[in-house]
């Protein structure tokens, strides 16, 4: 008599982390199904990425126009409320901050009456600091841009081009990427001409900043190196321990996790040393981010527990909603998934309070994977669904492709195959133009896993066979054990055991040497329906 096997396809579930960026952690879910072999859910997990710009984040460049002002008694009370708003801008807290705002906007309105152009600037710089980093970012912007004639008017270069770096900064954050490049490429060549080095080399590191995030790894890593020994040179331990941190980032983007480590904490002593706890959050969340991404998940919870005090602290909304959003990230692979919600739900306002539309899109698409995975898929759809015109409009084409793919999971689910099809077929592109290689394997064994079960076993095989070798570039050996699977299973349903025992050979090794159990248990039955 003729017995149909159980057979087990495993694909793959695209998360979405928040590196308060990219594809950092694979979940693999299973289906288990009698004569019908079923593809499991598909989801990308996306970190929030801690790379960073750097924002008017020299005090000697501030301290030294403050000196100036003590010389000069032409004005004593302006002068007076000037250095008292800069202690309180040293304090760094939320409170301090918004003290400090109160008394630069006092001396601007006194410099302004007195007609000096150059220390009015310096105010409306400092304000629009302010502004930035307790997230105000609109707000900002319309300080630097008042700042920026006044410079030009005076004729002060390095004013005027730490101007157009903050305001680069501020487009970047918001997700013009573009506009942020065009800022800090005027800036460049004025510090430059001023023989002003520490701008030069945080101008280049903003400049690395957004090639990464436009997937452009190693043009980002060229910057980032130009700025390291300049910044070494001129003794900026602060903008150094950021650039030491961005490397770190990139490093973690490409695999490389050790690598990634070293340089976070080379970082994390520098912005401990300076009292930047700002970055001395966004290094511990880094590296929190790491420590997930290799399965440690106590340790990455031990990090970003230590970071969100800090954000709190400082006053810092969005690094404190990316690390609500990693901890609620950390709490969904362990399959807390209330728990999860509660923290991206936490994470969400903040991210839209401070116009985090990268941040707001994750959050968002995480809550969708959760619901997803709680068999709610109307609702998983209408979350995936708002985040996907937010990806888009940042121009965050990796988070873009991971909600595409995800929504196809759904599409694929519910039954609706051609059009799970269409839309893992959208993401593809993506994929290959930021250069994520892991994303485009997953991405390819789901299409592979779509014309199988549309009984087009031939394009199946092809699809498959273009995913493997990129696993295997990668170091993917999940990924590869999933390929390899699931190309046994189709020779299986070709007739071909012998084959698909090979196969099946080949990835039971990876499977336990990842740890993944369900992978080995399903490859272990399938071997075993092979013999039934």
């Amino acid at each position: 008599m003729n017995r149909k096997t159980s057979q087990n396809k495993l694909v793959f579930a695209f998360l979405k982390s928040v590196s308060v960026s990219g594809i950092i952690l694979v979940a693999l879910l299973s289906e288990s199904v009698i004569a019908t072999p079923k593809p499991s859910e598909i989801g990308f997990l996306l970190g929030i990425s801690n790379k960073q710009p750097t924002e008017f984040k020299k005090p000697d460049f501030l301290l030294h126009q403050n000196t100036i002002i003590a010389q000069n008694n032409s004005n004593s009370e302006a002068d007076r409320l000037s250095q008292e708003g800069y202690q309180l801008f040293q304090q760094g807290t939320a409170e301090s901050l918004r003290a400090a705002l109160e008394k630069w906007e006092a001396a601007r309105q006194l410099y302004r009456a007195a007609g000096d152009k150059g220390k009015e600037a310096l105010m409306l710089m400092g304000m629009g600091r302010i502004n930035s980093d307790l997230g105000e970012k609109q707000k900002a912007l319309d300080y630097y841009n008042q700042a920026l004639p006044l410079y030009r008017a005076v004729g002060n270069r390095g004013g005027e081009a730490t101007t157009l770096n903050n305001i680069g900064s501020v487009y970047d954050s918001l997700g013009e990427k573009q506009k942020a490049l065009n800022y800090y490429n005027q800036a460049l060549p004025l510090y430059r001409a001023v023989g002003n080095r520490g701008g030069e080399a945080t101008t280049l590191n903003n400049i690395g900043t957004v090639y990464n995030s436009l997937g452009q790894k190693q043009k980002s890593l060229d910057y980032y190196n130009q700025a390291l020994p300049l910044l070494q040179a001129v003794g900026d331990r602060r903008t150094e321990a950021t650039t030491l941190n961005n490397i770190g980032s990139v490093y973690d983007d490409l695999g490389e996790k050790q690598r990634a480590l070293d340089y976070y904490n080379q970082a994390l002593p520098l912005y401990r040393a300076v009292g930047d706890r700002r970055g001395e959050a966004t290094t511990l969340g880094s590296i929190g981010l790491v420590y997930n991404s290799l399965g440690e998940k106590q340790k990455a919870l031990d990090y970003y527990n230590q970071a969100l005090p800090l954000h709190r602290a400082v006053g810092d909304r969005s690094g404190e909603a990316s690390t609500l959003h990693n901890i609620g990230l950390v709490y969904d692979s362990l399959g807390e998934k209330q728990k999860a919600l509660d923290y991206y739900n936490q994470a969400l306002p903040l991210s839209r309070a401070v116009g985090d539309r990268s941040g707001e899109a994750s959050t968002l698409h995480n809550i969708g994977l959760v619901y997803n995975s709680l068999g709610e898929k109307q609702q998983a759809l209408d979350y995936y669904n708002q985040a996907l015109p937010l990806s888009r409009a940042v121009g965050d084409c990796g988070g873009e492709a991971a909600t595409l793919n995800n929504i196809g999971s759904v599409y694929d689910s519910l039954g609706e195959k051609q059009q799970a099809l269409d839309y893992y077929n959208q993401a593809l592109p993506l994929l290959r133009a930021v250069g994520d290689r892991t994303g485009e394997a997953k991405t390819l064994n789901n299409i592979g896993l779509m014309y199988d079960s549309l009984g087009k076993k031939q394009q199946a095989l092809d699809y498959y066979n273009q995913a493997l070798p990129l696993s295997r570039a990668v170091g993917d050996r999940r990924t590869e054990a999933i390929t390899l699977h699931n190309i046994g299973l189709v020779y299986n349903s070709l007739g071909e055991k012998q084959k698909a025992l090979d196969y099946y050979n080949q990835a039971l090794p990876l499977s336990r040497a990842v740890g993944d159990r369900t992978g080995e248990a399903s490859t272990l039955n399938n071997i075993g329906g092979v013999y039934y």
